[in-house]
């Protein structure tokens, strides 16, 4: 017996405690029971959250709608939720699928969400805080489904909006980072939060942050939520230029690279973070200038006129920034000029600081102590005269940047390719002119820096691809004096003779890729410079021999060279300088079409040339000492793979078949077996004439004959046309008479239009006018119901007990009324003995009198005070006519039992007088039976038929 006493109770597993706080939480009625099971519940949520979302998750989300009133209680389910959503990893229950159950059960339901975004309205902390990070993990794991119930919520996209305002930071953060997860690719989302004064209220909160030299980590999430609002959204792009949000980008720029005053260092950490703040900045522009979109024009523009170009060249050559920040300012400003003619004149205008000069004290134009230069001198200057390896990106934008100031104008590649030619002719600027670099390349500097000489290439490449003004002024360019017996040597075999030596050295095949990317695009659709290329026997010769015979193997090398070869025979004709039929013989010869083929077709499938719109063409930041795997330009891979198929065929054709070219609206190349057949066929269409000359007389006499019938047909015509103008002008008369009846006509329609118009929107009116008044009279409808059945139970439950009491007094009445009359009948012998009982039954009576009395004034009052509060009821309801009605009915049957109460009542006391009466007879047949009977007991009998009366 003892030791089942001192046993230990049995523990309670994990699941039966979750079990039961479950069902108490359900169950409970008083607040306190259900914040202790919900807390009870949260100690478990981290460690076993498929067992409490299973077992508690609707209550939880119940207990939002029941006591979102109090805060405490509020606080704990939301804190429970979230760690039902972020569960511990090392937990057994952990799992991706009980986020998607969670989400699942509140999205299922449009009031849940709704719900959430209620407690935004409150002003209390965690309220605001916990709902926007419910809303975050819901939308993490249901994603479309969560933005439409936040979208079709009442106000729910301008609730959340508001919070921005919030001076919280944690919820306002918390704000922007919901809204930034809303809106990547919801076009409704977007424009709602624009039309919400979201901008205003995004620059609101990067102004009060510092900007972006001083802002923290919510500036960049800014700038994160205002590329959502605007990518490939024109109407929200149209909302930000118009409303004069431009400028705010220009003056954020401006004040990210102004010197600070004081001249104090910026701390590291600080550096970093304002450096991703410019990153998203300049992401946040190039949004703006999507090629092809209808709107970039106009942006484009407006990024001039508010001086948001100029702010970011000024950022791009700033000394104080990293390399990384200026290399994608430049690419965004080549995206700002890029195929705006206005904007690429506008260009070259401009000055910015000189990137090769450090901060001095010196006359001239200076910037914080540095030089000032033209922009395209600048540009020039980053491309050829910087050579630092990790300066590689910063290189690429600014040859990005002049490839855009070329684009698509034929004016400035003319004005800029004359100007290259006078300072190679004057040798001025020979560090930084594209002409001299790759006609006079440096021995040294083929070694040390071999993308000077790729980087020149490809900006002369984008100088004559597709345009014969240009091809032809750089073919102008010539070495030697011949009035003195020198040889002359053209710019075309100048290269050539370059690229056959880099060939032959074995140098970087940077450098042959550029030259050979620059021929092909120069050569192609261009007899002249084919011609040129071929004065030189020995080009053709090393050409195929480095496709052929490459001594480092490399892919790219040999198939641009058997594709030049390809061009060349393409595009040279029986007058070249080598026969066409001899460039075809010897590529067969040396090369074979198969290895022609493979060449190219390797070439083709090569990754650096298939794979090169995915390939990051930059430097590897892990690899900074080594040279990046950049080969191609992106202008010639797109011209490589236009025009494979054509260049792949082209060793097919035969040397008598040449390609006719037009250049400059002038026909070149022609195949002379082309041109004797149209010779054969122009002498028999002569011998044709002739025998249609001898048809064409007989025809002459059957020509007159036709001519005389003509003439009589003519006046017989002439007779009916005059009867049918008659007709016709009577036809117009009558059409101008319905025409006015016309107009009247549409005149009226379009009076009545007018006024169907007024009538409809008064009716539009006057059904919003109704539906309001009935949204109102339902709500006092359901006001007066409630109400009404308020005062009905109450009403019933007084009724009921008002009759308990009338029966048990009645009951009382009777039985007292039984006890008197069986006493009266009783014999004179023991009259005495009844004397004395009815005493002791007057004294009860009396005691009964006085509780019925007081029971009485009880029921009065209760009455009295039902009365007045269904007065109340009457004065409330007066606006409703039914309910009036209905609640007079009520009192009207108060009173009539009121009156049948107080009838009893008045029944009751003829009782009591009448057993007083008897009383007072037996008082009086005693003292005539000689019986003495006191006063006192005359009071006392007094007093008992007052109390048999109250008890009747």
């Amino acid at each position: 017996m003892f030791s089942t006493i001192t046993a230990a109770p049995a523990k309670q597993s994990v699941s039966e405690t979750i079990a039961v706080l479950s069902g108490r939480l359900s169950s409970a009625t008083l607040l306190e029971d259900r914040r202790a099971a919900i807390l009870g519940l949260r100690s478990f949520s981290k460690q076993y959250p498929a067992s409490v979302a299973s077992g508690a998750l609707r209550s939880l989300i119940g207990s939002l709608s029941k006591d979102g009133e109090d805060v405490d209680t509020v606080k704990v389910v939301m804190e429970t939720l979230l760690m039902l959503f972020n569960p511990n990893k090392d937990s057994p229950e952990a799992s991706e699928e009980i986020a998607l159950w969670l989400a699942d059960e509140f999205t299922q339901r449009q009031e849940n969400i709704t719900l959430l975004l209620d407690f935004l309205e409150t002003n209390d902390f965690y309220s605001r805080l916990y709902s926007l990070q419910l809303l975050s993990a819901i939308l993490s794991a249901r994603t479309g489904r969560t933005e439409e119930c936040i979208l079709t919520a009442p106000m729910g996209i301008p609730r959340l909006v508001a919070i921005l305002d919030d001076r919280r930071e944690a919820v306002r953060d918390e704000a922007i980072t919901l809204i930034t997860e809303l809106t990547p690719a919801s076009i409704d989302i977007q424009k709602l939060v624009a039309f919400e004064k979201g901008f205003e209220r995004v620059f609101g909160i990067i102004t009060d942050e510092g900007g972006l030299v001083e802002g923290a980590r919510v500036v960049e999430d800014c700038l994160i939520l205002l590329a959502n609002l605007l990518r490939l959204n024109s109407s929200n792009q149209s909302m930000f230029r118009e409303m004069g949000f431009i400028a705010g980008l220009g003056r954020l720029l401006k004040s990210a690279y102004q010197v600070p005053e004081d001249g104090q260092e910026i701390a590291q950490w600080a550096e970093a973070q304002r450096n991703r703040n410019i990153y998203a900045l300049l992401a946040v522009i190039r949004l703006f200038l999507v090629s092809g979109a209808v709107g970039t024009p106009q942006n484009q523009l407006a990024f001039l006129n508010d001086r948001v170009l100029e702010n970011t060249l000024q950022l791009a050559f700033a000394h104080n920034f990293e390399l990384p920040i200026k290399s994608e300012a430049l690419i965004t400003c080549a995206d700002m000029i890029r195929g705006n003619a206005r904007l690429q004149e506008t260009f070259a205008g401009l000055k910015v600081p000189s990137p090769l000069d450090s901060p001095t004290v010196g006359q001239g134009p200076q910037a914080n102590g540095v030089p000032i230069i033209f922009v395209i001198d600048g540009l020039l200057d980053l491309i050829l005269a910087v050579n630092a390896p990790q300066a590689f990106d910063m290189r690429m934008a600014a040859c990005t940047c002049l490839k855009a100031y070329f684009f698509n104008h034929k004016e400035i590649r003319q004005h800029f390719l004359s100007r290259a030619i006078a300072g190679h002719k004057a040798k001025a600027d020979e560090l930084t002119n594209v002409l001299t670099t790759l006609l006079y390349p440096l021995p040294e500097a083929l070694v040390a820096d071999p993308y000077r000489f790729w980087f020149a290439s490809v900006l002369m490449l984008h100088l004559v691809h597709e345009s014969p003004a240009t091809k032809a002024l750089a073919m102008g360019v010539t070495e030697g004096d011949e009035a003195n017996g020198e040889e002359v040597v053209t710019s075309i075999q100048t290269i050539a003779a370059h690229l056959l030596s880099s060939v032959a050295k074995s140098e970087d095949p940077r450098i042959i890729i550029g030259y050979l990317m620059l021929l092909l695009c120069w050569l192609f659709e261009d007899l002249d410079a084919v011609n040129d290329f071929l004065g030189e026997f020995t080009n053709l010769q090393g050409l195929i021999q480095a496709a052929v015979e490459n001594p480092n193997g490399d892919v790219i090398v040999q198939g641009l060279s058997a594709m030049l070869a390809g061009v060349i025979y393409e595009f040279s004709t029986k007058d070249s300088p080598v026969p066409r039929a001899t460039v075809r013989e010897m590529i067969m010869t040396r090369m074979g079409r198969d290895r022609y083929v493979d060449k190219l077709s390797r070439l083709r499938s090569y990754p650096l040339m298939r794979d090169h719109e995915v390939l990051a063409q930059r430097l590897d930041s892990g690899l900074e000492e080594k040279l990046p795997d950049v080969f191609l330009d992106d202008t010639f891979v797109n011209f490589f793979k236009d025009n494979y198929s054509r260049i792949l065929r082209a060793i097919d054709r035969e040397p008598g078949l040449e390609i006719s070219v037009v250049t400059n609206g002038v026909q070149k190349g022609i195949s002379r077996e082309l041109v004797d057949s149209l010779r054969a066929q122009v002498e028999e269409k002569e011998r044709a004439l002739q025998d249609i000359d001898v048809v064409k007389a007989s025809l002459t006499s059957q020509l007159g004959q036709e001519q005389a019938d003509h003439r009589r047909t003519k006046d017989t015509s002439a007779a009916e046309l005059a009867r049918a103008n008659a007709v016709a002008e009577s036809l117009r008369t009558q059409l101008s008479v319905k025409e006015r009846a016309l107009h009247e006509a549409e005149g009226k329609i379009a009076s009545l239009t007018r006024q169907l118009g007024q009538e409809q929107a008064e009716l539009q009116r006057a059904k919003t006018e109704i539906s309001r008044l009935r949204s109102v009279n339902d709500g006092l409808q359901r006001n007066q119901e409630q109400e009404l059945a308020a005062v009905r139970v109450e009403h019933r439950s007084k009724k009921d007990e008002l009759r308990k009491q009338v029966d048990s007094v009645r009951r009382a009445a009777e039985l007292d009324a039984e006890r008197a009359r069986r006493r009266s009948e009783a014999e004179k012998a023991d009259l005495k003995a009844t004397i004395s009982r009815l005493e002791v039954d007057l004294m009860k009576a009396n005691k009964a009198r006085s509780t019925i009395e007081a029971k009485v004034s009880e029921l009065e009052a209760k009455i009295k005070a039902s009365a007045e509060s269904l007065g109340d009821v009457e004065k409330r309801l007066k606006a409703s006519e039914d309910g009036a009605r209905e609640v007079n009915t009520q009192l009207e049957k108060k009173e009539e039992e009121r009156k049948a109460a107080q009838d009893e009542l008045d029944d009751l006391l003829i009782v009591f007088s009448d057993l007083e009466e008897k009383v007072t007879k037996y008082k009086d047949r005693l003292k005539s039976l000689g019986e003495a009977v006191s006063d006192g007991e005359d009071d006392e009998d007094g007093d008992d038929n007052e109390e048999d009366e109250e008890e009747e």
